[in-house]
């Protein structure tokens, strides 16, 4: 309850974002923070709270990706009537797919989990009807208001943060239930929790189907911003390693954590983009590297970790000064 005045104020400031600032470049780095911080929370349901590093989301993001550009194809549908269907097929997919590699651990498990999204991809990049290698777009002018078609920042902000306060919310809420309790253990140890009577497997199948719907949910919100998908911006391997990353760098397994991650990285991935170009794609990835060593070798916890230690320090010497 002491956190809620902090949770408002911090609400407050990101509703109040785009309007302080008149700069479109500014709104829109906003807008991809939300956005980051959707898939990196979703992603932490599963290997935040219970400790499965799924180096393969890409798979669920990719789904929620194309079925809004699907329907708008196929059947001139508005793009908005593909996310439940995106969200369907991703909880198919978890199910389908958790159910075999959920029997291994560790770091077999995430090797799993990129194989399994690198066949999606190179099957999407084959398939004729998802328009192959070259990809599908979108409406380029809206025909409606559920074309969800701006020319504006504002309204994808609003809706990403709309998006990103019910993930938030429904995580806080899991964290206090039994389902928050088995996660935490099976992370702790899976052999302790199925000794206690945790139904480990059942469990990890729940954590994954719940992040699995919402990763795809932020796959919908970024077709539906962009307007275009291909393989590689829906089922790339480095969309995984940005969820990844950006929840370890906060706080994986903290509620907040994935959202401060986002405030750091994606405003420094974007400077990276703009000082050098088509070459600042390069160093993404050095950068993810060098966060990656940094966090195993220093900060485990990441920087939610950090601040728990450092604010007791920090709390001594105000009351002495």
């Amino acid at each position: 309850m002491k956190q809620w005045p902090l949770v408002i104020i911090g609400f407050c400031l990101l509703a109040a974002w785009p309007l302080l600032t008149q700069d479109v470049f500014l709104q829109r780095i906003g807008a991809l923070v939300l956005l980051a911080a959707i898939s990196a929370s979703a992603w932490n349901l599963l290997g935040g709270y219970a400790g499965q590093v799924s180096v393969g989301h890409s798979m669920y993001f990719g789904l929620g990706a194309y079925m809004p550009l699907l329907v708008y194809t196929l059947w001139g549908w508005p793009p908005i009537a593909g996310i439940p269907i995106g969200i369907v097929l991703s909880i198919g997919l978890a199910i389908v797919i958790g159910m075999p590699t959920f029997r291994l651990t560790g770091h077999y498990f995430s090797m799993a989990t990129i194989a399994v999204a690198e066949l999606i991809r190179i099957f999407f990049g084959t398939w004729d009807l998802v328009g192959a290698a070259i990809g599908l777009q979108g409406p380029a002018v809206a025909r409606s208001f559920w074309d969800l078609t701006f020319r504006s920042e504002l309204p994808y902000y609003y809706m990403f943060l709309g998006v990103l306060a019910i993930l938030l919310v429904t995580t806080a809420a899991l964290e206090r239930r039994r389902f928050g309790f088995y996660l935490r253990a099976i992370k702790a140890s899976e052999r302790a929790a199925r000794s206690l009577g945790v139904p480990v497997r059942q469990t990890k199948i729940q954590a994954l189907v719940l992040s699995a719907a919402f990763t795809s949910v932020a796959g919908s919100l970024y077709v539906i911003k962009t307007g275009f998908i291909d393989p590689d911006s829906a089922f790339g391997i480095l969309i995984s390693v940005q969820m990844v990353i950006v929840a370890a760098l906060g706080g994986a397994g903290t509620l907040y954590g994935p959202l401060v991650g986002a405030l750091i990285l994606i405003p420094l991935q974007t400077a990276t983009n703009s000082w050098f170009g088509g070459g600042g794609t390069g160093l993404t990835y050095i950068l993810y590297g060098g966060i990656i060593v940094v966090i195993a070798r220093f900060e485990p916890g990441g920087l939610f970790e950090l601040w728990q230690r450092l604010a007791p320090h920090l709390r001594r010497r105000v009351h002495a000064a």
